[in-house]
This record gives structure tokens, sequence and C-alpha cells, in this order.
């Protein structure tokens, strides 16, 4: 067997399949750039390596033996195989193309697409997807080539790499703390699909009985209520910095943080395009530390 290995052209795979697609000597040649005899030559050079008759050499043409018919859904496979192989290391090696991030919603609308798109200059060749969700993107089944992830993912096939933490403090309006003593606080927090988060918790065991004046399933979501004036919301301090009307609020013990993670598939990791992004997301999440995770 690795005799045979050895001795096989692999590009005889190719004209054998282009060949039998074609239908003709004449064909083939053509749709390959080569003349005819090229063909022939290759075909009896294939048939030696492999010691098979491949095809049935016939006045009107060449017809595939038994043989030759069931060695071509196999080579059909190898010569797919190896364009997928050449287009993947083509893709590879170019800072074009598509990138696409899955983060939680809050985190992609109001953290990383305003300072990613201030470094549009560093990236400009390729088309960023950033994909706020709460589920978690298979990275296994590409639905994604990076993904921020608060929490290490256990799957061992993934390459995972600390970023830093997320903070989170209590917020509310000014005007509603003003209008409301503690006893009397209504809060804001996730509904039952993130009722198991750290952070909701949290919450749940802070307010004690006092009750929700509303629910969500997004960070963006609580923001906006609080600055609404619906009651005390917990927000990671990126999301509640800067907010006009938003004061902040003690509390004892302090809310949890929240470990971030970049993951990536280890089939493309050795992407140029995705290379430049994982560091540049990197470089941006480095830059805002003291914003993600204050550390008084």
């Amino acid at each position: 067997m690795q005799n045979l290995i050895a001795e096989m052209n692999w590009d005889d795979i190719r004209v054998f399949v282009a060949l039998v697609r074609a239908g003709s000597l004449s064909l083939a040649g053509r749709a390959l750039n080569v003349e005819h005899s090229t063909v022939v030559r290759r075909m009896d050079a294939l048939e030696k390596a492999l010691g098979l008759r491949l095809f049935d050499r016939l006045p009107r043409g060449w017809q595939l033996t038994v043989e030759g018919e069931q060695l071509f859904s196999r080579a059909e496979q190898m010569d797919e195989c190896a364009h997928a192989l050449l287009r993947d290391a083509s893709e590879g090696a170019a800072l074009s193309g598509t990138v696409r991030i899955s983060a939680l919603p809050a985190f992609s609308t109001a953290f990383l697409a305003p300072r990613l798109a201030a470094l549009q200059e560093r990236w400009s060749p390729i088309t960023l997807e950033l994909i706020g969700e709460t589920r978690m993107a298979s990275l296994t089944r590409r639905e994604a080539d990076l993904a921020l992830r608060v929490g290490r993912p256990q799957d061992p096939s993934l390459v995972v790499r600390p970023l830093g933490a997320l903070g989170y403090g209590l917020f509310a309006h000014e005007d509603y703390l003003a209008r409301h003593a503690p006893q009397d606080w209504r809060f804001i927090g996730f509904d039952d699909s993130l009722r198991d988060a750290p952070e909701q918790q949290w919450l749940d065991r802070y307010r004690a009985q006092r009750p929700y004046s509303v629910k969500g399933n997004s960070a963006l979501t609580l923001h906006q209520a609080a600055l609404g004036g619906l009651g005390i919301a917990l927000l990671p301090h990126y999301l509640a910095a800067g907010s006009a009307g938003l004061a902040p609020i003690a509390s004892d013990p302090p809310p949890p943080r929240r470990d971030l993670w970049l993951v990536i598939h280890p089939e493309v990791r050795r992407s140029a395009r995705v290379q430049l992004i994982a560091q540049l997301v990197t470089d941006v999440v480095s830059a805002a530390s003291n914003l993600l995770c204050p550390s008084s």
C-alpha cells in the first residue's frame, strides 16, 4: 500500500475526475487546458500505478469499467477535498473575508462595536459579523469563528484565552432613589432564561422579599429600564458608566465578578484574519480593564 501511494501522482486523480465528468478526451483536455494526449498519458500512468483498468477504450469513446466506477466516487471526494484545502489555505492567508464574533448582546453592542469601529483602518479588508446572543453559539459547528464567554468553556477541543473580568454594580436613576426608601425599592433583573447566572442569583438574595418591576433577557433591556426610573438594576460597569442620571448603590457583599474568555475553534485559529480580529479584541478588552472591572 505504501509503495502504491508513493508511485501515484495525485494530479492524475484530478485528470481522472475531469475525464469522467467531461465524457470525452477532447472535452476533458479543454476543461484542464491540456492536449487530449496528455489526458491519455495521465490515465495510462494512473492505471499502471493502481494496477487496474479504469476505462474500456472503445472506438466510440472511453467507458468506465466496473473497477473505474467503484473508484470514481472516492476520486471525486479526493478532488473536492483538495479544492477545499487550497481554498481554505488561500482564505486563511488573506485578510479579506468574514470573521463572525459571538458575544452577549450588551457586550457586543455597547462595548465591542464602538471600540472596533475606532480601529477600523486596521481591519477594513475584513467584514465583521457581531452576533449578540445569550445562547452559546457552537464553534464546533462553525456558527462563529470567535466567541466571548463569561465563565470558562469546558469543551476541551476549543482554544480558550483569559481576557480579564467583568464587574457588576447596583444602579438606579437618581430620581428613583430620591423618591423611594430602600425598603420600598423594586428591582430590575433577568427573566427565567438567565435565572442561573451568578449575578442574577446574587440579586435574588440581595433583594430579599422586595419585588421585581421588570425582567428581561438582556442587560441592554435592564439598563434602559433603570434609566427610565423603573427600579434598581444590577448592571455591568461598562454599560452603566457614563449613563446620565444613573447613580451607583453601595452593597455589602459586592456583586460577583465574571471571568471573560476568548474562545476560538482550533481549525480557524491559524487564519490570518481570525488572528487579527482576536488580537484586536484582546487589545480593546485589555485597554478597558479598569472600566470593565473597577478595582474599587
